[in-house]
């Protein structure tokens, strides 16, 4: 699931995620899933995410960087 939702928060950051039907199609996951997934970002992490109906994309509405992954300072 963690991957899932790296993948996801990837796309948004590029704005490139598509309609939700899309992204579940791209993760493997039902509609619902991503729901949750978007959920899970914006409440537990929360990060300011939005969905732009026009340009059918979700995308963070203020500047910054959410990354799930471990990064070695090394």
């Amino acid at each position: 699931m963690i991957g899932k939702i790296q993948k996801l928060i990837e796309d948004i950051h590029s704005g490139n995620t598509g309609s939700p039907k899309e992204i579940s199609q791209k993760l493997g996951v039902s509609e619902r899933m991503v729901y949750k997934y978007i959920q899970i970002i914006k409440v537990e992490f929360k990060a300011p995410v939005k969905y732009s109906r026009l340009n059918q994309t979700y995308f963070f509405e203020l500047e910054g960087k959410l990354d799930l992954r471990w990064k070695n300072n090394n």
